[in-house]
Order: C-alpha cells, then sequence, then structure tokens
C-alpha cells in the first residue's frame, strides 16, 4: 500500500507537535545545576567562608580565620550575584532566626554546607547542628522563634518587633545540617513579601521544630525553580493548630500547574499530621517522591479523640485548596486525608506504588494500596538518621 507525501509529511508534523507538547515539563525541572559546588556547574562562582570553634573569627577567608558563628558568616555574603559558598565545621552553634546578607541569584545559588565528612577540609567529622534553644533554659517554642528569621509585627499584642520576610533565603541551598531547639526547623514564612518567587533547596539535613519540622509559606510557583527538600527528615512535636511535619501555603487563588514544593526520598513525622495546608494558604501544589510519612495518632474518636489526617486540610479558609502529587510513597496514620468537609479541599494524584496504613474504619482513597500488617519497616524509618 502506497502512502501519498502529503500524508507522511502529516504524520511527521502530528509526532513533532506531540513531542513539543512535553517540552514545558521537560523544561520546567532542568537539569543544569545551579549548585557551585557541583561539577557541572556554569554560574558565577563567588567567594568561600568558613565557620569554626577553632578559627580566629576574623574575616572567615579560611579554616584557620574561620567566623565562630553561622550568622557571621551569612552577614558576610557580599552580593546577590549568588555562587557563594558557606562551610561549616562538625559542631553544635547555639543560633537562632538566621538570615543571609544577600540572597543567591538564577542560575547560581548560594550553599550553606556543613562538612560533616571532612572533605572540604575541616579536619572533623560528624553532625553539624544550629539549636535555637535558649542556652540556659533549654527548649525555645513560641512563634517566630526558630532556625530561620521571620517575624509579623502585630500578630499578637506581644509582638512588637518589625515585620521581617525569610525571602532573603531565596536562591539559597542548605545541606548536611542539623536544627532544632525552636518552633520550627528548615521553614521560610514570606510574611510581607509573600506572593513574590521564591526558591529554597533543603538536601540531606533533619529539621525538627515544635509546629514545623520543614516547610515554605505563600510564594508564588517558579515553574522552572521550584523549592525542592531531597533526602531529609522532618519532625514535628505538636499537634496544636496546622502543625505538621511539613507546612506549605501557596498565593495562587487558582491551582497552579507546578508545584511549590517538591519533595524526594524525605521522610515526614508528627503526632497528627505528617503534610499540611497553612490555615492562611490559597492554593497550594506539592509533589512527593519516594516520601514516608509517619503519622502516631491513632485516637478513637468514640472516646473523644480526634485526627485530622496524614495529608492535612483541616481549618482551611474559603480560598485554601491543596493539591498533591504521589508518587511510590510509603505512609501510615488515623487517615490519609482529613475527615468531613475539611477534606474536600484536597486533591491528588498517584503515580507507581503508593500505600497506606491507617485505623480498620478507615476507607483507603483510590489509587492508593491498603497496607493491611503493620508496617515494620516504614516505622523503623522513624529514626532520624545518622550523618
Amino acid at each position: 500500500m502506497k502512502i501519498s507525501l502529503q500524508k507522511i509529511r502529516f504524520r511527521v508534523l502530528a509526532i513533532l507537535l506531540l513531542c513539543l507538547s512535553f517540552l514545558p515539563n521537560l523544561f520546567a525541572f532542568s537539569s543544569t545545576s545551579t549548585d557551585p559546588s557541583a561539577p557541572d556547574y556554569t554560574g558565577r562562582k563567588g567567594i568561600h567562608i568558613y565557620v569554626s570553634k577553632l578559627g580566629d573569627n576574623s574575616d572567615g577567608s579560611s579554616w584557620k580565620k574561620a567566623y565562630h558563628t553561622i550568622q557571621a558568616a551569612l552577614s558576610a555574603v557580599t552580593d546577590n550575584k549568588g555562587g557563594q559558598i558557606i562551610i561549616i565545621r562538625p559542631d553544635t552553634y547555639v543560633e537562632a532566626n538566621l538570615n543571609p546578607a544577600y540572597k543567591g541569584a538564577k542560575g547560581s545559588y548560594n550553599l550553606l554546607i556543613g562538612d560533616f565528612d571532612g572533605h572540604l577540609g575541616s579536619g572533623a567529622t560528624g553532625r553539624i547542628v544550629i539549636d535555637a534553644s535558649d542556652p540556659q533554659k533549654g527548649f525555645k517554642s513560641y512563634d517566630w522563634w526558630g532556625t530561620i528569621r521571620s517575624t509579623s509585627k502585630g500578630w499578637r499584642p506581644e509582638y512588637t518587633e518589625q515585620t521581617f520576610s525569610s525571602i532573603g533565603w531565596d536562591r539559597w541551598i542548605l545541606r548536611n545540617l542539623y536544627t532544632s531547639g525552636g518552633d520550627a526547623g528548615f521553614f521560610w514564612d514570606l510574611t510581607n513579601k509573600s506572593g513574590e518567587g521564591f526558591t529554597v533547596i533543603v538536601d540531606n539535613c533533619i529539621g525538627i521544630g515544635r509546629a514545623f519540622g520543614g516547610g515554605i509559606c505563600y510564594p508564588v510557583v517558579r515553574p522552572d525553580e521550584p523549592s525542592i527538600f531531597r533526602r531529609s527528615y522532618f519532625l514535628a512535636l505538636d499537634w496544636v493548630g496546622d502543625a505538621s511535619a511539613v507546612l506549605v501555603g501557596g498565593w495562587e487563588k487558582t491551582m497552579p500547574e507546578y508545584p511549590h514544593l517538591i519533595m524526594e526520598e524525605c521522610t515526614m513525622v508528627s503526632p497528627d499530621n505528617a503534610l499540611a495546608m497553612s490555615y492562611a494558604s490559597n492554593c497550594a501544589r506539592v509533589r512527593a517522591i519516594g516520601c514516608r510519612m509517619i503519622v502516631l495518632n491513632f485516637t478513637q474518636p468514640e472516646m473523644g479523640g480526634k485526627a485530622t489526617g496524614i495529608i492535612c486540610t483541616q481549618g482551611h479558609k474559603s480560598t485554601g485548596k491543596l493539591h498533591v502529587d504521589l508518587e511510590d510513597c510509603t505512609m501510615a496514620g488515623y487517615s490519609v486525608f482529613t475527615t468531613g468537609e475539611d477534606g474536600k479541599a484536597v486533591s491528588y494524584t498517584t503515580k507507581g506504588k503508593v500505600q497506606a496504613y491507617v485505623q480498620f474504619k478507615q476507607t483507603i482513597p483510590e489509587g492508593f494500596d491498603r497496607i493491611n500488617l503493620w508496617p515494620v519497616q516504614l516505622f523503623d524509618s522513624m529514626a532520624i538518621p545518622k550523618p
């Protein structure tokens, strides 16, 4: 059978158009590295700044001249052109409300990295702990006190400090760090800069906080620069309000096509919610790949208890909606989503094997596989990983 030249051309054109339809997704998550420590990095190469309690605390230009505090190094970042690297020696740094002098730049992110194995020249191995505790009294927990600086004046009468946004961390990478001792671990609230673009990458870190182990609130999506939490562990210690292992809030009034946050190979542990949408959020979108979500609340409602879901939309405002794309994830808790009317604010997709272990009276949403017996390996992952 002969095929006309016109039909061949038509078919070739159709194939090309089909290929072109995938380009937005292809370029949305470009593999070109923005990490100034990566072999394929082509961005601006800035200065190196060192942090060590063994340094002389002069100018941070070497291990010998290293600053004693992380904040001193963050304040020494020279400009907003990116590509600058802060390297921290293993130790415990009693610091809170950190904020860099400058943002990174598109294609040239700044890097805050702990030298956990000594390969960057610190001569030490172990954890790099950033502890927001009160040095004399221990765990320091109240709103706006944590690893990352942000505050909102007048939120309550006692909050008289000027409103401050954590947007200064835009286009930063944080790696090999352990945070705890305060209200939140790795959590960025844009406050009065909400609605602007914001990107941060958290890699191989541990974030612990009363309210949030980690999270991002109120940016608009950058399709080609999503925030990414990768190979990290997040633990929340409280269940009151919109506390969660990871909290997310979006600014858009309609659901964006691309995620505000991508989580890859992360573990989220919490008394009540592994992933939650902030009470003040509009539309928020999250993509979770190979993640483990563990909620400890298997309460019995008939005894007056209440569980609000592994993935939580409880207490959302009228414009609040959460969309979650799940791929090869495993979770455990009373129910997958918030039960009742509040649960209608969530939408989702599943890909690969998405499994859930829930209370026996709870249904399993379409696309999930029910785990019938106690998930031993999942709960083994609740332990904080070693460096």
